[in-house]
């Protein structure tokens, strides 16, 4: 009888395993280089940067990293990192004109959403939405104008790799 009961223990231990064996998780559909439609941004044309690239990576150790590359009207090119584990947690974010700190949350495949913050002050929430085809996404930027109205305004993104 003992004999009888360790086909069964390995039988029992290798259901409980199999979930350990099945495939990884798929790579999370943001993940990339994304550049600005700028003929849809809402500023004046000449206002408007000539491009915004942003990429965002898997460095391990269940870290992402986002890199930011504007290239201003004048031609002029800025860089903005930050490596971060996307739990929400602040991170400093160097070379951005906009924030120096920011958090960042994944709730879902496809969505991220990320806090901005300048010198301590709150600056902007953006929410980045990945279409059902992985090749579009959305940024909708919650911010606020002066004495403190809230405004929203939508950028829209093409997958470049």
């Amino acid at each position: 009888m003992k004999n009888s009961f360790y086909p069964i223990l390995l039988a029992v231990a290798a259901v409980h395993a199999a979930p350990a064996l099945a495939e990884a998780p798929a790579a999370s559909p943001l993940l990339g280089s994304w550049a600005v439609d700028t003929a849809r941004l809402t500023m004046p044309p000449e206002a408007r940067p000539k491009s915004v690239t942003i990429t965002y990576s898997d460095v391990g150790g269940g870290k992402w990293k986002t890199n930011v590359a504007v290239v201003l009207p004048d031609g002029k090119s800025v860089e903005a990192t930050s490596t971060y584990v996307p739990d929400g947690s602040a991170v400093p974010v160097e070379g951005h004109f906009e924030a120096d700190t920011a958090a960042t949350r994944l709730p879902e495949p496809g969505v991220m959403v990320t806090a901005l913050a300048r010198g301590g002050v709150p600056g902007s929430m953006r929410t980045y939405t990945v279409s059902a085809d992985g090749q579009t996404m959305t940024e909708t930027v919650v911010y606020f104008k002066a004495g403190g109205v809230p405004a929203m305004r939508t950028n829209h993104f093409s997958r470049v790799r």
